[in-house]
């Protein structure tokens, strides 16, 4: 069995539910939206697609400003009303750009963030869970949710080791600009 890998030719990153009025429930929320804000960073000097989703926007808001600026004028945004959002318009978008390895961050691991994860893994895509951009409400949560989504085949990584899986080799001309972009990245806090 290969051995996943990840390659900026077939990977996209999806933010999933990053959102202004959910934030305050969330646990390191400021490390989330930082490690979230970094990941689409190195997704624009990349080139990777990238896709934000908002959970029920009228409730929830929308994406917290940082997430927002960062993605404006890159990547797509969807809303929905689903938990999980590997939406038909997701699904579109990631078989238009031929992306079959696809980088997961946001909120919650338990719910959005999980749920997403399997049904990328069902549709036969290879989720990969950048572990210190992800978080929920209740902390207690988080570990759970990420080994069953490891136990079903999504792999763990980090903003950082996915920033340095990509660019592969030191040589690779974007290499400066992403150091400088994995030079904020945040770390996580330890769980209560």
């Amino acid at each position: 069995m290969p051995i996943p890998r990840l390659h900026p030719a077939r990977t996209a990153l999806l933010v999933i539910d990053v959102q202004e009025r959910l934030l305050p429930t969330i646990f390191d929320a400021e490390r989330v939206v930082a490690n979230c804000t970094a990941a689409i960073e190195v997704a624009k000097v990349l080139g990777l697609p990238t896709i934000v989703t908002e959970q029920y926007v009228k409730g929830l808001g929308h994406s917290a400003p940082a997430i927002a600026q960062a993605a404006a004028g890159h990547a797509t945004t969807f809303e929905k009303t689903r938990f999980s959002a590997a939406l038909p318009e997701v699904e579109a978008l990631l078989s238009a750009r031929r992306c079959d390895d696809v980088l997961i961050c946001g909120v919650e691991a338990h719910v959005c963030v999980q749920q997403t994860v399997l049904d990328l893994l069902a549709a036969g895509r290879q989720p990969y869970l950048l572990t210190d951009a992800i978080s929920a409400g209740r902390p207690d949560q988080i570990p759970p949710a990420f080994r069953r989504m490891e136990r079903a085949g999504a792999v763990p990584s980090g903003v950082l080791g996915a920033a340095y899986e990509l660019l592969a080799d030191a040589a690779n001309p974007q290499f400066k600009a992403v150091l400088g972009v994995v030079k904020t990245l945040r770390a996580p806090m330890p769980l209560p």
